[in-house]
């Protein structure tokens, strides 16, 4: 609810700090005596428009702030702490506090409990704590949006709604996990040509894994195939000699080790190490000249010639390179592009299944769509008969008014349904019906949105609500009627009324009185929270005009009830 009001320099209120308390709280005084004001300065609290002319005289800037009571588990806080707003203190018990400056620049800025926000953030906050029927157009039930929600709510579809949203979003799943499917599969398709090509030329070469490498080592091995024979023939000499005695390392070797045992009689074991560390030489020696044998050999009875090998390590070459790959992965690519083309059969399974998938999605939310529809079109007309009788205590009994539920184009078929509900009143017979909006005026549209509310806030409590001039034009029983329905509205919550009628401010809990004063040649806007006595004073002013009689005053006693 909202809990306070302090306001700083708006055209004629210089300060001004109001609290108010729940139930029915009515607004009078004098034409002219400055209610509208109050109201446009709680507009500029609630993000409507930012004007220069709410700027009082001389002033440089001017400032609103707006603080409701709000329960620490409203989803309200959840949903702007998400938004990365600290609420610590209203989850506390603190106001939610709302507060916009406006410069004489023209500049304004919004806060919510000090921090900064944006004017569109501001409104939809606002939107959720507020609704001001009959002065601020396009908002509450003056805006068609609303109303599919609001006959959701009469007709306590929340579950309906519910499930129908999860529907709704199941299938837009499934649609786009097919669209993606069905990207995949284009893209497989156009390219299928070229990985059958691709295939067929690396199952022809067959390369196998790391085969690059090992070519490219054969490759050089060949390109130097006389140089390395010379060589091993010059080192199996070396170690071994020829035919013609020459020097050699195992013959050296052997012969060192027999002059040393002809002497190991003499000096005894001291010679051991070295007979062995030779003896390791000759056997180490022994194995290299074997494994130079075998070098020498395979060298020799290969019949791969340098011609194939260069062949095929250019033929790997050159397709890694059309592949822009490393060579040694190509049996790598190969394993994929034959992955890709099986793909393409398991492909169009699994893309039918996932047709399958989207139109069941699609069937199964088009059904619960039409049941809510179905649904929609029942409670409307309960609706419209509880609406209407409203309509005749509120001095509107030759009106009509008319719930319409039309089908949506499926481009704009969504979470909350498949048809779009919009209220409209004819407020003459024979008249065409319109929009709530465009039909009714002045003391007649707060009066039909009277009626909506109190028809609709046995399913709906919560926002605040102020009705502006709902008593325009009216009197006696009819005016009874309009602070009966809103005492019966402020039972379950907070209602403002700004009123020119005794029957209704005589229904209020809570009564505040707007009036001008002036010393010096200026004018302020002035508000006084009336006490019993001087409640009494207004309602009898309100009966009787200028002049206050006696007579007014016992009236006034009995409207009060006193």
């Amino acid at each position: 609810m909202l809990a306070s009001l302090s306001i700083r320099d708006i055209v004629l209120i210089e300060r001004l700090d109001l609290s108010f308390s729940r139930g029915l709280a009515a607004l009078t005084g004098e034409t002219g005596a400055g209610k509208s004001i109050l109201l446009d300065a709680l507009g500029l609290a609630l993000g409507n428009r930012a004007e220069t002319r709410l700027l009082r005289p001389d002033s440089q800037q001017a400032s609103v702030a707006a603080g409701f009571e709000v329960n620490a588990d409203n989803p309200l806080i959840a949903m702007l702490e998400d938004e990365g707003f600290d609420l610590l203190d209203v989850r506390a018990g603190d106001l939610l506090i709302l507060r916009r400056s406006l410069s004489s620049d023209g500049r304004s800025r919004a806060f919510v409990n000090g921090q900064p926000l944006s004017a569109s953030q501001l409104r939809r906050l606002a939107d959720h704590l507020i609704e001001v029927q009959g002065q601020f157009e396009q908002r509450g039930l003056l805006n068609p949006a609303t109303h599919r929600t609001q006959l959701d709510t009469f007709a306590q579809h929340d579950a309906k709604r519910a499930a129908l949203a999860k529907q709704w979003h199941a299938w837009q799943d499934a649609e786009k996990s097919l669209a993606q499917a069905e990207i995949r599969r284009r893209e497989a398709l156009r390219d299928e040509a070229f990985l059958r090509h691709s295939l067929a030329e690396l199952e022809e070469l067959a390369p196998q894994a790391g085969e690059a490498s090992s070519i490219a080592e054969r490759r050089a091995l060949l390109k130097n195939r006389d140089q390395l024979i010379a060589a091993l023939n010059e080192a199996e000499m070396g170690l071994a000699g020829n035919d013609t005695g020459s020097p050699n390392v195992l013959g050296l070797l052997s012969s060192v080790q027999v002059t040393l045992e002809e002497t190991q009689g003499v000096m005894g074991e001291r010679f051991a190490p070295a007979l062995e560390a030779l003896a390791r030489a000759e056997a180490e020696a022994q194995e290299g000249l074997s494994l130079l044998h075998g070098l020498l050999a395979d060298f020799e009875a290969s019949e791969e010639t340098l011609e194939d090998v260069e062949e095929r390590f250019f033929a790997i070459s050159d397709l890694g390179r059309k592949h822009n790959c490393d060579p040694d992965e190509l049996s790598a690519l190969q394993i994929s592009f034959e992955e890709r083309l099986a793909a393409l059969d398991s492909d169009g399974n699994a893309l039918a299944r996932l047709q399958e998938d989207t139109a069941e999605a699609r069937a199964d939310y088009l059904s619960s769509a039409d049941a809510l529809s179905k649904s929609r079109q029942k409670a409307s007309k309960k609706l419209d008969k509880a609406i209407m009788a409203e309509l005749e205590p509120l001095r509107l009994g030759r009106a009509r008014f008319e719930t319409l539920i039309e089908p949506l184009p499926e481009g704009r078929w969504g979470a909350e349904g498949i048809d779009s509900v919009q209220f409209l009143i004819a407020t003459n017979p024979g008249h065409p019906s319109g929009p709530l909006a465009k039909i009714a005026s002045g003391g007649e549209l707060s009066r039909f949105l009277l009626a909506l509310k109190v028809v609709l806030a046995a399913n709906n409590p919560g926002q605040t609500l102020i009705f502006d001039e709902v008593d325009s034009g009216i009197g006696g029983a009819t005016a009874d009627a309009v602070g009966e329905r809103l005492a019966r509205l402020a039972k379950d919550r907070q209602v403002l009324v700004v009123t020119h009628s005794p029957q209704v401010a005589a229904r209020a809990s809570q009564h505040c009185r707007v009036r001008k004063s002036g010393d010096n040649g200026t004018t302020a806007t002035v508000v006084e929270t009336l006490d019993d006595d001087e409640r009494r004073e207004e309602i009898a002013r309100m009966l009787s005009g200028a002049e206050v009689t006696e007579e007014a005053r016992a009236a006034a006693s009995r409207l009060l009830g006193s």
